[in-house]
């Protein structure tokens, strides 16, 4: 027989061992940031005790008061997974089976969700080419047209991102307008916010300021970027304007059991000022990384910077070894084209680094 202690003693194999350096930075996204320190002390302030499964905790409750200082008091929020997840919950909610989305070309719900939209929300997308990756009336309206054609995907919903995924951002007259013109034309409007708050940061608003107020029907807010462990909420601020919100979440496989644990992270982002202090320093290190490459020759910044990220084109042979140093990733790599992601905990002296090396490589160059 073994002996007790060997078989009681599991200290060598479960105890927990860090395997990366946590002072490595990169720019490749705002999601390889790990989690903010005041979201992992909310965590070990819902753990202990026993709360109700799926979302009859106190903390999704709380949470919902939370959501109506900041979005009104219709305001109704369903934490979900993730940011796919999220979308597909939102849109399969306030469409038809026959119903199409209206969406840039560059929209992540066309581009960076593996068809999930198409394959899981049974969705037909409708993308339309932009500007810097902003939809506008006009260019809606190349797509919003045949409610009667019995062969054709009805438009139902328009989707737009804030920010969006060229890091440009929708003033809220510019939201106001698209929300306009789509209810004049029995659409809704769903707007995919994974990085909402950097958005606020930009425009120096509150959230409600260019969602609620400016029409918008429901949101997928975003998490993770802006520095919580995993979790993004479904956040309905026209009741009219969607169904079976709590079933689709479920049949979705969104649901998640022990959910105080993402509504707690969502209270502390929320709750106070931490989503606001967190993004308006991504959006500044973006900001000062942008400045700091414009006056390397052979370095085009493409679209404004107005959130926490940089597009770039510089020449291919660069990046490629650039990339040996930090990480990031090419967005069109046919014309050398680059993203650079800005995160809450990238640093000035981050930013000056990575500088300092694009400058030395452009010099090989």
């Amino acid at each position: 027989m073994a002996d007790s202690a060997t078989v009681n003693d599991t200290s060598s194999t479960t105890d927990a061992i860090r395997h990366h350096d946590p002072a490595l930075r990169g720019f490749a996204s705002d999601n390889y940031a790990g989690a903010h320190p005041e979201v992992l002390a909310a965590l070990a302030l819902a753990n202990g005790g026993h709360q109700v499964a799926y979302g009859e905790d106190v903390y999704t409750a709380h949470l919902q008061e939370v959501m109506h200082r900041h979005f009104g008091p219709a305001a109704e929020a369903f934490p979900v997974f993730n940011g796919t997840g999220a979308n597909v919950v939102a849109l399969q909610a306030a469409t038809e089976r026959w119903g199409a989305v209206i969406c840039a070309s560059t929209a992540h719900i066309n581009v960076d969700e593996c068809g999930a939209p198409e394959r899981v929300g049974g969705l037909k997308l409708l993308t339309i080419p932009t500007e810097h990756g902003k939809l506008t009336p006009a260019l809606i309206d190349r797509e919003a047209y045949g409610w009667d054609d019995e062969h054709r995907a009805q438009p139902q919903i328009v989707s737009i991102t804030q920010t969006t995924e060229l890091g440009t951002c929708y003033t809220p007259e510019e939201i106001r307008e698209i929300c306009d013109h789509a209810h004049e034309r029995g659409m809704k409007v769903h707007l995919d916010g994974s990085r909402l708050a950097n958005a606020a940061a930009t425009l120096g608003l509150p959230l409600r300021a260019f969602t609620t107020d400016a029409g918008v029907d429901l949101l997928s807010l975003g998490g993770t970027k802006n520095g919580l462990v995993f979790g993004e909420c479904v956040v309905v601020l026209n009741p009219d304007a969607v169904r079976a919100m709590k079933h689709l979440r479920k049949l979705s496989m969104q649901l998640a059991s022990k959910m105080r644990f993402v509504s707690v992270q969502f209270e502390a982002l929320l709750a106070g000022d931490l989503w606001l202090r967190s993004a308006t320093h991504a959006n500044a290190m973006a900001a000062r990384l942008a400045e700091g490459v414009r006056s390397v020759d052979g370095v085009e910044i493409l679209h404004p910077v107005q959130s926490n990220a940089v597009f770039a084109r510089l020449p291919h042979d660069v990046s490629e070894r650039l990339q040996k140093r930090y990480r990031f990733y090419f967005w069109d790599e046919a014309a050398g084209d680059v993203r650079w992601m800005c995160a809450f905990d990238t640093t000035e002296a981050d930013v000056d680094a990575f500088v300092a090396a694009l400058k030395e490589e452009m010099a090989k160059a």
